[in-house]
């Protein structure tokens, strides 16, 4: 079976903290640059190791927030994960990716308590109408290169359009290599590609005459996702002095579960 991940070891420190060692395999690889990775199978990873750090049965992932330090390269790293701030009700735990004498990204989760609120539950996003295994496979997600984009399966909604639209995807790759990657895990390992299906300027990157890159990413979660399609409802806007957003509402199979958020630096890109 394919995966994003080999892992390589783990080590627990004296002060409590966990360094995780993986080695990325081409299905990581990034589409602005053929020596990194994707900011989407990273976030997954991250996931991963944030939701393996001292579990407390009733905790669970609400918040995940991520920054970007800079390019993630294509080669072995190190994942260091700690507790911040502990609690019995609410918990921070942070995950640092580093590489090559640098740090990478900076991810860190809010776990909250998890009680019965049925009597008072309501949501006002929208449940989708649309069936991803009814939709046909939409093969212009392919215009942007890369080993990551290669590994993802994308349908897409007829009304979608350059600024606006929904899109569905699913992978069939391993997050680790010989481990059983999570729903949660897998829908973390997606969410990034937001900033990628409703581009306002294109979707062949040979042709693009800006970059819009994000900076952070940050997902908030009424709830855990289940199943294997991620829908992504996104919106991208860009801005008048070099700044854009993604903002998008996801989606599993029951409906609406969470929505993300991506800060972009607009640039002009160089031909």
């Amino acid at each position: 079976m394919a995966s994003y991940y080999q892992f390589i070891k783990r080590d627990t420190q004296a002060d409590g903290s966990v360094i995780a060692y993986y080695q990325p395999t081409v299905h990581a690889q990034g589409a602005w640059n053929d020596h990194e990775q994707h900011m989407a199978p990273a976030t997954g990873l991250l996931a991963h190791e944030l939701l393996q750090y001292c579990p407390q049965p009733n905790l669970r992932l609400a918040r995940l927030g991520l920054d970007i330090l800079g390019l993630i390269p294509l080669a072995e790293f190190s994942i260091t994960t700690r507790c911040i701030r502990p609690g019995r009700t609410i918990e921070l735990v942070e995950s640092v990716m580093s590489s090559g004498g640098r740090d990478c990204i900076i991810a860190r989760a809010w776990r909250l308590v998890t009680q019965d609120t049925t009597e008072i539950a309501g949501l006002e996003d929208s449940v989708m109408s649309s069936d991803p295994n009814q939709l046909p496979l939409w093969e212009e997600m392919k215009g942007w290169p890369g080993g990551f984009i290669e590994s993802i399966k994308a349908v897409a909604d007829p009304n979608r359009r350059p600024g606006k639209g929904l899109v569905w995807l699913t992978t069939e790759v391993d997050m680790v290599e010989g481990e059983v990657t999570s729903d949660l895990v897998r829908f973390m390992g997606l969410v990034d590609t937001a900033n990628g299906v409703v581009p306002r300027n294109g979707l062949q990157l040979a042709d693009m005459q800006w970059a819009f890159p994000n900076t952070d990413l940050q997902i908030h979660m009424h709830r855990l996702p289940q199943g294997k399609w991620l829908g992504i409802e996104a919106v991208q806007q860009y801005g008048e002095d070099g700044i854009g957003l993604t903002s998008a509402v996801l989606h599993d199979s029951q409906g609406p579960f969470g929505r993300s958020e991506q800060i972009l630096t607009i640039r002009a890109l160089q031909k």
